[in-house]
């Protein structure tokens, strides 16, 4: 037995945080991709509900290039940089507190949902200065545009937060 041995079933298993961070990436690597926001894009029906939410994962929409938006590529792709740095750091804090005085899956759930939502509100707020419309009113409506993203997509997080180590 070496120092890096551990028994039992849950060394098999990665942290709530982890598993939450891996799906963070996968879903804003996947729908915020050009090839997902462009097919995204052509399912416009407008009243159907699927559709709006399919078209809703594409927020944090990234580019291969800045199509001539003031920055560069960095300021056309910060928003989805800091959603993800911002969901992974949360991650990594909001359950430590939580899982002390409520163990549990429900814990873990509402943690890693409540990280992705704050994290879409303050990754809209500090992207929003580097956006075509640098105003106090087009930051607020950035921030809401990016809690009401992750309050509506968060729960995908919360759900990959199940079952890992505190």
């Amino acid at each position: 037995m070496g120092l890096f041995h551990r028994s039992g079933p849950v060394s098999r298993y990665g942290t709530a945080a982890g598993t939450g961070a891996l799906a963070v990436l996968l879903l804003v690597g996947i729908c915020g991709s050009p090839a997902y926001t462009g097919w995204a894009g052509t399912r416009a029906d407008p009243a159907s509900a699927g559709d709006y939410y399919l078209r809703l994962l594409a927020w944090p929409a990234w580019r291969l290039d800045a199509d001539g938006q003031p920055g560069g590529l960095l300021a056309a792709d910060l928003r989805a940089v800091l959603l993800v740095v911002l969901a992974v750091a949360l991650l990594y804090l909001l359950p430590a507190a939580q899982v002390a005085r409520v163990p549990g899956p429900v814990s873990q759930f509402f943690s890693g949902w409540a990280a992705y939502v704050l994290a879409g509100g303050l990754a809209a707020v500090l992207a929003a200065p580097f956006g075509p419309d640098p105003s106090l009113l087009g930051a607020l409506q950035d921030a809401s545009s990016g809690a009401g993203y992750g309050f509506l997509s968060g729960w995908i997080i919360g759900t990959a937060s199940l079952g890992g180590r505190a």
